[in-house]
């Protein structure tokens, strides 16, 4: 069985000043999401499932079928502020969606195979799904799924503070825990985070999450009991989110199975902000001027 890639689409980008996810970064207006179903494809997924809003949704699909109708299948799911929330009632003035973890719920009834979670204003890398979809033709079950570990000065921006997730690992590979640094920069060559008001120097080497995961259907039922948990002790905050670490902390820690962590040094492409869009074109240039991707992508 194929695997499946869910793409997490339904982000407004309030950083980066727009929906980047349909911003132009390729020679002919590829998007990043071009290049990541491009490589998804090279790699023997066999179907594409969007998360997106229902307000740019036609817009979208207009975007992606044209070009790749035909050499996939694809669903297109809405992330919206009332899916699988059951009797919770919204409070006044939320605005933000509920978070990663609730928009790879709201997949749940469109993906019955292994599946693998990216955000579609990342650029991942070949290496990263030829490794992704190895592991879940061969390795996933419903105990061991798997996160593809980036090294942390791969990922940062010269243009101001990043989340990342910061990944502890055991012997095995295995994720112990991910610690959510919600500011990480570079000054002087040196990567810094912020702990308790304080900066820490910490090694360009260190794993870090991109929130690129690899699950066993079976997750399902399991994100969804947490989530109501959430709803439960933290929906009423109008900024609190439900993310996909969060799940993925619990199901270590309630000794239900493990995560692999596996490790890549391919480069990540990110657009956390406007000035960080010419450097993607360029590096995106730079791969089709050494052959990894063809200059007519479609």
């Amino acid at each position: 069985m194929k695997p499946t890639l869910l793409i997490l689409a339904a982000g407004m980008g309030s950083r980066y000043g727009g929906l980047k996810q349909m911003d132009s970064f390729g020679p002919n207006g590829e998007t990043i999401i071009d290049y990541s179903i491009y490589d998804a494809i090279q790699c023997g997924y066999g179907k594409i499932v969007f998360i997106v809003r229902d307000s740019f949704r036609e817009a979208f699909m207009k975007l992606f079928e044209s070009k790749i109708k035909g050499r996939v299948k694809t669903e297109y799911v809405n992330q919206e502020q009332d899916v699988f929330i059951g009797d919770f009632k919204i409070p006044e003035g939320r605005q933000k969606p509920w978070g990663t973890a609730h928009a790879v719920l709201c997949a749940k009834n469109v993906i019955h195979e292994p599946f693998a979670v990216i955000n579609a204003d990342d650029f991942y890398g070949r290496d990263a799904f030829e490794k992704s979809a190895e592991f879940l033709k061969n390795g996933v079950s419903h105990k061991k799924y798997c996160l593809i570990g980036y090294e942390l000065g791969n990922t940062v921006s010269p243009y101001g503070s990043v989340s990342r997730g910061v990944c502890e690992v055991d012997e095995n590979h295995h994720l112990v825990g991910v610690t959510e640094r919600t500011k990480v920069w570079v000054k002087d060559g040196k990567i810094f985070y912020l702990d308790n008001d304080a900066p820490v120097e910490t090694p360009a080497k260190t794993p870090v999450s991109m929130n690129f995961w690899g699950f066993d259907p079976t997750v399902f039922p399991f994100i969804q009991e947490q989530f109501q948990e959430f709803l439960s002790q933290s929906g009423e905050n109008l900024k609190a989110e439900f993310f996909i670490p969060l799940v993925a902390d619990k199901f270590i820690h309630s000794g239900k199975g493990s995560i692999e962590v596996i490790p890549t040094n391919a480069k990540w492409f990110g657009v956390t902000y406007k000035e960080d869009a010419p450097i993607v074109r360029k590096d995106i240039h730079e791969l089709i001027d050494a052959g990894v991707y063809e200059k007519n992508l479609w």
